[in-house]
């Protein structure tokens, strides 16, 4: 009997460390890890150019081949449960663009979808189990039912997430704040009393969109109000901060072993705090101090000026002119007609080859606007995306041909041009 007891409760030992405790670092690195899933993913899309088939087939892959990893460990391992959150990010994020951008679905009704979904998810789980807790994943099968409704957080997250900063144009600075506040809303209903349970999954869901709204902010153009970091400076950022919170949490894992149910992080709720706060007052420092070296360094620059001229004819002075055409709210498309002029003189030429090396600048350029552009004006938005994708594909096609790429850049240009505005 005492044998029997003995392997109970080893077991559930073994499981009880399967899964962090809810900790202020748990939150950090949670968000964080949001902005580098959704970055890595589009740099393997359109920098390194698997499109979004392959890269969404390699990461489910290895999803799976993480997970498998993370059911086979005997206790709580901070590396392999973070990577497993990180390739949760892309892979959620993934299913949520099928549905939106392959599939037309509108993000309306994906968020309604993906609501509905993760509502079941829990029914099932709860009516299985018997309680939702996070405290109480310690069998294979909370552990599975933990994992499936993570991954509908994450879909849910981005459809909801893009809804309000693209659908509605509310903006990704706006985003920060709706969803950051959602947050703090949250954690003041837990400490008046709301379930644990409750507050965590919506504090979980909300977590989505306000880490890819950070994200932009970091990485947009200051013409979008970003900060103007690029996605590798942040991503690089994100994932710097994160390794060094992990790592910790390792190192205490690996001292202490994993702390008993209910228990405190090791070294008590105040070091965990002040490792949380520091991790957020590197990114605000680092990233404003990057942000601060940029203003600067275009502030050198001069701006493109011409020569205006008085009435009488004599020069009244250089000023900045430029003649936009404000029929839409995207703002300054310069940029992009830039590289589709070069890749119109290429193709001219017929060097088809040089036109498709050139266009890659085009599609990297579009993919980092987008969550500046986007929101502006979404339709006109999609109509430029339609025609650039148009272009692509010509260009890219396994025998291209002149006439075709050079009447798809044509509709193209003429569109940059009509949209270009204020």
């Amino acid at each position: 009997m005492s044998v029997a007891y003995g392997a109970v409760a080893e077991r559930s030992r073994t499981w009880l460390t399967k899964v962090p405790a809810i900790t202020a670092t748990f939150w950090v690195i949670k968000v964080l890890s949001t902005t580098i899933g959704e970055t890595f993913s589009d740099y393997l899309t359109v920098n390194v150019g698997l499109g979004p088939v392959v890269t969404d087939g390699v990461m489910a892959a290895v999803l799976v081949a993480a997970l498998v990893v993370q059911f086979r460990t005997r206790r709580y391992t901070p590396w392999i449960y973070w990577l497993c959150v990180v390739l949760v990010s892309i892979v959620g994020t993934q299913i949520t663009d099928f549905f939106t951008d392959t599939l037309g679905v509108s993000l309306y009704l994906s968020t309604v979808v993906f609501a509905v979904v993760l509502a079941v998810v829990f029914v099932v789980w709860y009516r299985q189990e018997g309680t939702l807790a996070i405290a109480s994943i310690d069998t294979p099968r909370r552990e599975a039912f933990y994992w499936g409704a993570i991954l509908t957080t994450f879909a849910l997250g981005t459809a909801a997430g893009d809804l309000a900063t693209e659908a509605l144009s509310l903006g990704f600075r706006n985003g920060v704040l709706i969803f950051g506040g959602l947050i703090a809303a949250t954690w003041v209903a837990y400490v008046f009393g709301a379930g644990q349970v409750l507050t965590f999954w919506i504090a979980y869901v909300l977590t989505r969109p306000l880490g890819a709204s950070m994200g932009d902010l970091l990485t947009q153009d200051k013409d979008f109000g970003g900060l103007a970091l690029g996605a590798s400076r942040t991503s690089l950022l994100f994932f710097a901060v994160i390794l060094v919170l992990v790592a910790r949490e390792q190192i205490l894992v690996t001292r202490h072993g994993v702390m008993a149910k209910g228990s405190r992080p090791a070294g008590g709720n105040r070091h965990d705090l002040a490792w949380a706060a520091a991790g957020i007052l590197v990114v605000a420092g680092v990233g404003w101090g990057l942000s601060a070296s940029n203003r600067a360094a275009d502030s050198t620059e001069a701006a493109p000026t011409v020569q205006a001229t008085a009435g009488n004819g004599k020069q009244a002075g250089t000023v900045a002119v430029r003649k936009p055409h404000p029929t839409t709210r995207l703002g300054d498309l310069t940029r992009f007609a830039v590289i589709v002029g070069d890749v119109q003189g290429k193709v001219a030429k017929n060097d088809l080859a040089g036109g498709k090396s050139r266009v890659k600048d085009l599609e990297v350029a579009w993919d980092d606007a987008e969550a500046g552009l986007k929101p502006r004006d979404p339709a006109k938005w999609h109509q430029l995306d339609d025609q650039i994708d148009a272009v692509l594909t010509a260009l890219r096609a396994g025998s291209p041909s002149q006439s075709d790429c050079a009447s798809s850049l044509k509709v193209l240009g003429a569109s940059l041009n009509k949209f270009d505005g204020v």
